[in-house]
């Protein structure tokens, strides 16, 4: 049974190499991102149609080992004043059931307005409302995985920093 990361600095101590998967999850769709190995780079990977949970969890899980994942980040649909709403406690549930099904970490991102930008940069881009619907969710789940990448990338320059002061 997998442990759910608490924070994000918990990632820097998994296996060197090892790729995070960030997951997009709607109610119809799951959006699939995958980072680079060195971790700087969220790329989107597919859209899966959802069906039930244990399809749904297996073709997650055989990508994850698939393409090497040694961390699952799972956007976390926050209402815009934080509060936890349906689509939370929905999140949630999936995520108890599946780390039920593997011993990989598992870490919640706040998706706030991330299929937003994803769209607006599509409209931006010219995108027809039919490619729109079919690139959005792997596209908001790269959107997801690149803020925790991000992060990851801003601790440890900080943490750099605080070595190289205290030398």
């Amino acid at each position: 049974m997998a442990s759910e990361l608490q924070t994000i600095e918990t990632i820097s101590g998994l296996a060197p190499g090892g790729r995070l998967m960030g997951l997009d999850l709607g109610t119809k769709t799951i959006g699939i991102a995958l980072s680079d190995t060195g971790r700087q780079i969220a790329s989107p990977l597919e859209t899966i149609r959802r069906e039930k949970f244990t399809n749904d969890a297996k073709r997650l899980l055989d990508l994850a080992t698939k393409h090497g994942v040694v961390a699952l980040i799972l956007g976390l649909p926050l209402n815009m004043d934080g509060s936890e709403g349906p689509r939370v406690q929905a999140t949630r549930a999936f995520v108890r059931n599946l780390a039920q099904k593997t011993d990989l970490p598992i870490l919640y991102w706040d998706e706030r307005l991330s299929t937003a930008a994803v769209t607006r940069t599509l409209i931006d881009a010219d995108a027809s409302r039919a490619r729109r619907a079919e690139l959005v969710d792997k596209l908001a789940a790269a959107y997801i995985l690149q803020g925790v990448l991000d992060r990851i990338s801003a601790l440890a320059r900080s943490d750099a920093m605080k070595a190289e002061r205290s030398e």
